[in-house]
């Protein structure tokens, strides 16, 4: 990702005056490839220690960077649609709701609306990725391939409301947490608002935390998404690699693997998204007060 006014933006310490939608699209995309690129090892170790199949056969240690490609297809939009819903709604939102009371419930709403706009755009990449990630395919274009033959479009799209029910409790966890932590810090310092660095600090500690917490969403989500209709068992019934539906994935897991597998990968997802939190908002900030100044 001092005072919750509407005057201020959520993720970033704005100079002059609030940054466009444009400046924030911009912003967001750097930002989001950024942190893809530089933590995409940490990435791939936290999905194959969620794999059904294990972290040894889905790959272990090697090729820590298979899938990247699509990752940086979709870090980009994924991260401006996302930026682009968020400051929108938090705009619109503080005009209904301007009451400094309701900025924790305005800051959930418009994280919410981000995320649900950014699966559309990264959720298939994510398909893709993850898939490439456990060794199911070595090229982008076979991943794809075999998506659009077995599954359809709508393949592309497995997963989508699992990294829904991921992202909404994750996203109301860490950004009303990052704003009291800087809200906090700025009144213990005499100050208005914090600096970059300070803002990125707050962000990975509230990441850190939301990651933990919502970990079991994650494997759910990777489980869904790693599931191809493709491979069948005896009498050609679904293989139990197969999974469909949050609550039956959900149920399998605890019956087959117990409750310590839904915190499968906690580590890698905490660490990845704590120095993830930090370099994305330390990124997006510098961006965003760059591109504003230089339109001023």
């Amino acid at each position: 990702m001092s005072d919750l006014s509407s005057s201020a933006s959520t993720l970033a310490v704005v100079p002059t005056k609030q940054a466009t939608l444009l400046q924030c699209m911009l912003a967001g995309a750097m930002a989001g490839t950024a942190v893809d690129t530089a933590l995409f090892p940490l990435d791939t170790l936290k999905t194959r220690l969620q794999s059904k199949a294990g972290f040894a056969a889905s790959g272990g240690f090697r090729g820590v960077y298979s899938g990247l490609t699509s990752a940086v297809i979709g870090s980009a939009p994924g991260a401006s649609m996302f930026f682009v819903t968020y400051e929108g709604l938090k705009k619109t939102l503080t005009t209904v709701l301007p009451d400094p009371q309701h900025a924790p419930m305005v800051h959930m709403m418009s994280a919410s609306g981000g995320e649900i706009a950014a699966c559309f755009v990264r959720v298939p990449t994510e398909v893709i990725k993850q898939r490439m990630q456990t060794k199911q395919f070595t090229t982008t274009s076979a991943a794809f391939k075999s998506v659009i033959h077995n599954e359809g479009i709508l393949g592309f799209y497995r997963g989508y409301f699992s990294t829904v029910a991921r992202e909404i409790p994750f996203t109301c966890i860490q950004f009303p947490l990052y704003e009291y932590m800087k809200k906090t810090y700025a009144f213990a310092t005499h100050r208005q608002v914090v600096d970059p660095w300070e803002a990125a600090i707050c962000g990975s500690i509230a990441g850190g935390i939301a990651a933990a917490i919502t970990t079991p969403l994650d494997v759910i989500k990777t489980r869904l998404m790693l599931s191809q209709r493709s491979p069948v068992g005896a009498g050609g019934a679904p293989s139990n690699a197969y999974y469909s539906g949050i609550n039956s994935t959900f149920k399998r897991i605890l019956a087959e693997e117990g409750p310590r597998a839904l915190f499968s990968g906690v580590g890698p997802r905490v660490m990845w998204i704590s120095i993830g939190g930090s370099i994305f908002l330390g990124v997006y900030e510098k961006v965003k007060v760059v591109v504003a100044s230089r339109d001023n």
